[in-house]
């Protein structure tokens, strides 16, 4: 069976998520008027992480895709935790992953209707201030066994309740003295509707509306409410929030005053998070990182945050190019961090440029190439930026007498099977020539301080001698020319396939802070800076972030910390797997 997309294009239904298979059945079925408006609406009180890119690809994607209309919506109903730096990076973020909202919109933007809702329903009868503590609401709630007992307060006079609603928001009642809850069903099978707390007193400053209000509405009273209001008409969580779907339901219906919505109403559908191995995405966590100094700042290239794999060098199409291959289920499964670094494999060996670029450096001296670049020795060669793309052209290499090599390139004492350069062998110094190894200087320590060789010069990239074969093509950078750089390899923060519960487990078992079981877990070897390392001098002409491959090393980028005489640069990506293979073992 097939769809028409909104370009008029014919799609196969195989294949397509369920979500996606709910809009275009509620589209064909003209439900909300045949319309599609969908929300992204997180909380400003931290950055976004990779889970977020999830609910991001599919909210703005699905809108795109059919013509819809997708807002953003700050939900912003806890001041103390919120602020206007995380909104900032929100905006960031989204755009940096390719995506425009239609309209910014604001929980805090219907407080006032909330409000008058809220009042409504005293005045019905359906909601009353208790004056319980919250552990004495925990305990007459009862169980999922057992029904729970009624609040004391909770068949006060509505206008006690409305007065006491008033003085909540004055900014005379502290917190945790009072709330407004529902009056619902205090035996309900599902607990969220056993007289649910709907406003509670903040006495906080909000980044907004500053200290207009003092009583602030709940998660489930205000989400479905403010999609109400703006008129969304698909409203996706992730899989927690479908024991709260009938409440959601529940308070559109009491906003309406029973009156029927039919096929006008927003609709919430669940999927599941995005869970990846040895990534922790709690926000909490990462905040507790932040601040105590485990890493480096939100954008710290080993963080779970877009900023931090932006800055570590991923593209935003490798990410959501992951999103889509993983797809969304009814089930939690935890993902395989290894599949994002395919992803990220895959797009960046399609736009990186390839550079040379030595991270443990020895020198190589070429004994019968001539000396001095006066007398015209050094050479200009060329070298290809992507072999996957024709058009990125090429770019100028200086080559010469001395060069610097990676030290593991080079052995005295090889084993057979060891095909780099070992006196007497050749291997081919990419973009240039042939060279045989011809012996090596070392120190009073016994460490090789330099390599000699002599090369052919019939062997030149282009010229019939290149095609020579030799068993390996080696990397180089010029002595001369060569730009001294700083280099950090990146690798994973935690030693735990699963941090979360391995932080959990820990905590349980040691009785020790989540800040003591963060740093037990974490890998000590997450960050290692190489400072002596050397790149050609082109790559020093390239903008931060730029997307680069280290020929034979793996794909990195340059980091907003680089300057042009002192260049850095964060490895992205290993050019294959070695994770996996280390827990084959």
């Amino acid at each position: 069976m097939t769809i028409e997309n909104r370009n008029g294009e014919a799609e196969e239904k195989k294949g397509l998520s369920f979500i996606e298979l709910g809009v275009i059945g509620d589209l064909e079925q003209g439900k909300n008027g045949g319309r599609l408006q969908t929300r992204f609406p997180p909380e400003p009180n931290g950055y976004l992480h990779i889970g977020h890119a999830k609910a991001i690809c599919l909210d703005f994607g699905l809108a795109a895709k059919y013509g819809g209309t997708c807002n953003l919506r700050f939900d912003d109903t806890n001041p103390v935790k919120e602020e206007v730096e995380y909104v900032d990076s929100i905006m960031e973020d989204i755009r940096w992953l390719g995506f425009q909202w239609a309209n910014v919109y604001y929980a805090s933007d219907y407080f006032p209707q909330l409000w008058d809702f809220a009042v409504r329903l005293i005045k019905e009868g359906k909601a009353y201030i208790d004056e319980q503590t919250s552990e004495e609401i925990a305990r007459q709630k009862g169980t999922t066994t057992l029904p729970g007992i009624e609040s004391p307060y909770r068949n006060r006079p509505w206008s006690e309740s409305l007065t006491l609603f008033e003085r909540m928001n004055t900014g005379e009642i502290p917190e945790g003295k009072m709330v407004l809850r529902a009056k619902i069903d205090m035996a309900s099978p599902n607990m969220h509707f056993r007289d649910p707390i709907i406003y509670r007193v903040v006495n906080h400053p909000h980044h907004r509306t500053g200290t207009t209000w003092k009583a602030y509405p709940m998660y489930d009273f205000a989400h479905g409410e403010s999609d109400y209001f703006e008129g969304v008409t698909h409203s996706w969580c992730t899989l927690e929030f479908v024991p709260h779907r009938p409440l959601y339901d529940f308070f559109i219906d009491w906003l309406k005053e029973g009156k029927d919505l039919d096929d006008n109403r927003p609709r919430q559908t669940e999927f599941n998070k995005l869970n990846l191995s040895y990534i922790l995405l709690s926000k909490r966590n990462l905040l507790l990182l932040v601040k105590e100094g485990l890493v480096q700042g939100w954008d710290d290239p080993r963080m779970p945050t877009l900023c931090g794999f932006r800055r570590r060098g991923y593209s935003p199409e490798s990410i959501r190019n992951f999103v889509d291959k993983i797809g969304y289920t009814t089930y939690d499964a935890l993902n395989d961090f290894a599949l994002l670094e395919s992803a990220v494999r895959e797009d960046l060996n399609t736009r990186a440029t390839r550079v040379s670029g030595v991270v443990n450096p020895v020198k190589l001296v070429i004994t019968n190439y001539p000396e001095g670049e006066e007398e015209g020795t050094e050479e200009i060669l060329e070298a290809v930026n992507n072999p996957e793309d024709p058009s990125a052209g090429t770019h100028p290499i200086r080559f010469g007498r001395e060069l610097w090599i990676e030290r593991e390139d080079f052995m005295e004492d090889a084993p057979k099977k060891f095909f780099r350069l070992t006196p007497g062998r050749e291997v081919r110094l990419k973009n240039a020539y042939i060279v045989k190894c011809t012996g090596c200087t070392k120190d009073a320590d016994g460490n090789v301080t330099e390599i000699q060789c002599e090369y052919d010069p019939e062997t030149k990239s282009g010229l019939p001698g290149a095609n020579r074969p030799v068993k390996i093509t080696i990397h180089w950078v010029s002595c001369k020319y060569g730009v001294p750089a700083e280099v950090r390899m990146y690798d994973r923060l935690w030693t735990t396939e699963n941090p979360r519960d391995a932080l959990a487990d820990l905590q349980e078992r040691t009785n020790c802070s989540t800040l003591e079981a963060m740093k037990q877990l974490m890998n000590p070897d997450s960050l290692r800076v190489l400072p002596n390392c050397y790149v050609e001098e082109y790559v020093t002409q390239l903008p931060p972030m730029s997307y680069l491959q280290f020929q034979r090393i793996g794909y990195f980028n340059i980091d907003k910390d680089s300057t042009p005489d002192k260049p850095v640069f964060n490895r992205t990506v290993g050019l294959r797997d070695t994770w996996g293979k280390l827990n084959q073992k």
